[in-house]
């Protein structure tokens, strides 16, 4: 026979109270089941826990070593039961999700963070995309909640946020040193840095048609290219504010075109049937825009 959840509970209460009787009243129990629950433990694992001075129970240094463990299981323990209880009421065990990589990243894992304190028991999964990868993950049924440019055919979504796009490069980039209101015939003669669409479609939103052209699968690395000076690109504002502040890049003196918007959805894969943790995630998202 092993030693129970319980026999080891009514061990750590006498060391926290410091006494049986005292841990029989933190427990509202008997002080008898409490001395019958110790003495079990002892008898089972053949040591003595336990050394009684008067009213106060001292631990033996055999009890001192088991003590941590004990505590270890117990905790383990009513981790497994609120768990359980948290599947039990309809919460996800993982929430899936598919989000544009030009939405701003610090508000994203601002709202993760603060669902994360709500419900640590369930587990984030997220995938960065690009232009059509994003309803591929909600076509594909890879993704819980998306955030992405467009809603497809067969899905509800609400619009969250418009995104701002500024035509920038860095100070000492050769446009900037033209003086002069620019054109597309003076970006053609330049190189584009571009973002490469992670879905299967490969679509080219943005792209001029240079022949000057580099792809970057990441968009982080394409703002380091253009703070380096090895080309121009349209970058959402909200992404390189810092490196416009720090004047790593400046926005180039376009005639037409120096700033673009594109709005981005909020899609929940299972519309109204989602469930209480993508619903509630999309919720925080929603507050979260509201400011900008």
């Amino acid at each position: 026979m092993q030693v129970s959840l319980e026999q080891w509970q009514a061990f750590i209460a006498v060391v926290d109270a410091e006494g049986f009787a005292q841990a029989a009243e933190q427990l509202k129990k008997s002080q008898s089941s409490v001395s019958y629950a110790v003495n079990r433990l002892e008898a089972l694992l053949n040591i003595k826990v336990f050394q009684i001075e008067g009213r106060r129970a001292r631990l033996t240094e055999a009890g001192e070593g088991l003590l941590r463990h004990a505590r270890q299981l117990t905790e383990h323990a009513q981790r497994i039961e609120d768990l359980a209880s948290h599947f039990s009421q309809g919460w996800e065990a993982e929430i899936r999700l598919a989000i544009d990589s030009i939405f701003p990243e610090e508000l994203l894992l601002r709202v993760l963070n603060q669902f994360a304190e709500e419900q640590p028991n369930t587990r984030i999964l997220l995938s960065e995309t690009v232009l059509s990868g994003t309803d591929e993950a909600l076509l594909k049924r890879e993704a819980d909640l998306v955030i992405g440019g467009r809603v497809p055919p067969g899905f509800i979504g609400d619009p969250l946020i418009n995104i701002e796009f500024l035509a920038v490069a860095h100070p000492d980039h050769p446009l900037h040193q033209l003086e002069e209101n620019l054109t597309l015939e003076h970006l053609r003669s330049y190189r584009q840095l571009v973002v490469k669409d992670s879905g299967s479609r490969r679509l080219d939103a943005g792209w001029l048609g240079a022949d000057q052209r580099w792809t970057f699968s990441n968009a982080s690395t394409s703002i380091q290219s253009a703070c380096m000076g090895l080309g121009y690109a349209w970058y959402p504002k909200l992404k390189i504010a810092k490196y416009l502040q720090h004047n790593l890049l400046k926005p180039l003196p376009l005639e037409t075109g120096a700033s673009r918007f594109a709005q981005l959805y909020l899609v929940l894969s299972e519309g109204d049937f989602a469930g209480p943790g993508t619903k509630r995630l999309a919720q925080l998202i929603q507050q979260a825009v509201k400011p900008i």
